[in-house]
């Protein structure tokens, strides 16, 4: 058997691969086994932000390797504190709470809303509509995505959705029996969908008025990728707890809750764990990905060039407004909703060297490395408008021939 064939053999059919196999990667660039090279514009789903084989980052986890792998949180684990101290002093938050993914975080975070709010006789959860916070039953509770939810009711009681940026309906739901309302501020499986100033100045004052929890989830938006350490310090706010994770452990599995100093009493000894969630490895890898994209100012760097991927797009869009409706997004993390479904795009996309994501049925997702230069989106405008004519030639010759003119 082949590659693919082992793989439809013994793992579980839940995931649409990509017709690539992987030999190695280098930079911002993946190779396949064919030879080919791919620009990587999506990233590991926003999770390598300083590209592949970054040497500081390897070494840090080498030397972790080599002093131990894994040891139970029940002991001090100097490359852990190290990590919690680091992340802390730049988010100015006062704890955390390490996990291995972020939809442990979302979890994490559910309990601790949960804890306090039965404290203050406050039960409700809210999300957004259109939202993603992952896939356990609890973190899906909160995601509004038919796809990921049928077939997996009943959900947690007392949680309900918020229609995005709807401002009415907000002030409409929201009670003193809130416990608290999740949002991100960009939402990325949805589409890259930003939040609206309104809606936000609005949820913020009925914190004020109810004393309910804002969470931010900040687990695909957050650590520099809209340029700023978190996407809602875009609109000068203070959420109570915070949901990271992707780019947090350097490439390895890692995520975190982050806690404002009124609640870092709520969960006390015993009252949440994890076996694996703070692995000294993470840790290390990434305490050296902080290190260097703090030293290395990438919040500036990130909002140049994404400035520059941004106004490439929308000239193209100018273009051609009967493919891309809009370009939305902050930072390196974009969307460009297309009029029709994005599959074919992508995929054609990918023949032509350059890989992106198609979510929400037609908006193409950017997520790529935080340390791309402007030759790399040249190389990736370069490969789009391209595959724009290969798609539409392909499917329409008058099309083409009218764009041609």
């Amino acid at each position: 058997m082949n590659l693919k064939e082992k793989e439809k053999e013994f793992i579980l059919q839940t995931y649409k691969r990509l017709p690539v196999e992987v030999d190695h990667t280098d930079g911002v660039y993946v190779y396949g086994k064919d030879g080919k090279k791919y620009l990587d514009f999506f990233g590991g789903i926003a999770v390598n932000a300083l590209g592949y084989n970054d040497t500081r980052v390897k070494a840090a986890i080498i030397n972790q390797v080599n002093r131990y792998m894994h040891m139970s949180n029940i002991f001090y684990m100097d490359v852990q504190i190290e990590l919690a101290e680091l992340i802390c002093k730049l988010s100015g938050y006062s704890k955390i709470f390490f996990t291995n993914s972020g939809t442990e975080a979302v979890e994490a975070a559910i309990k601790l809303s949960r804890r306090w709010g039965s404290k203050e006789n406050k039960v409700k959860l809210f999300a957004l509509t259109n939202s993603f916070h992952g896939r356990t039953m609890g973190a899906l509770s909160l995601t509004d995505r038919p796809k990921y939810r049928h077939g997996y009711e009943p959900f947690l009681p007392s949680v309900d959705h918020i229609t995005f940026n709807n401002v009415s309906e907000l002030r409409e739901k929201i009670d003193s029996k809130t416990a608290a309302v999740f949002i991100e501020f960009v939402q990325g499986e949805g589409g890259v969908n930003v939040v609206s100033k309104e809606f936000v100045e609005e949820l913020f004052a009925l914190r004020d008025k109810h004393k309910f929890l804002v969470v931010a989830d900040e687990i695909q938006a957050g650590i520099y990728r809209t340029g700023r350490f978190f996407a809602f310090e875009h609109y000068g706010v203070h959420p109570d707890l915070i949901t990271v994770a992707k780019p947090l452990g350097g490439s390895l599995p890692l995520g975190g809750l982050l806690v404002d100093s009124k609640y870092v009493d709520v969960l006390d000894y015993g009252a949440h764990g994890t076996t694996f969630g703070g692995n000294p490895v993470s840790c290390a890898a990434g305490l050296a990905t902080l290190n260097d994209l703090s030293e290395n100012n990438i919040g500036e760097h990130v909002t140049v060039v994404g400035g520059y991927l941004k106004q490439r797009l929308l000239e193209f869009q100018t273009k051609h407004p009967d493919f891309i409706s809009e370009i939305r997004g902050m930072g390196l993390m974009i969307g460009a909703e297309c009029k029709t479904d994005c599959g074919d795009f992508v995929n054609q996309l990918l023949s032509n060297g350059v890989l992106v994501n198609c979510t929400n049925g037609n908006v193409i997702r950017i997520l790529p490395p935080l340390v791309i230069q402007q030759e790399h989106v040249d190389v990736f405008m370069s490969a789009f408008q391209k595959t724009f004519f290969d798609v539409h030639s392909a499917t329409s010759k008058d099309f083409a021939g009218g764009l041609a003119n």
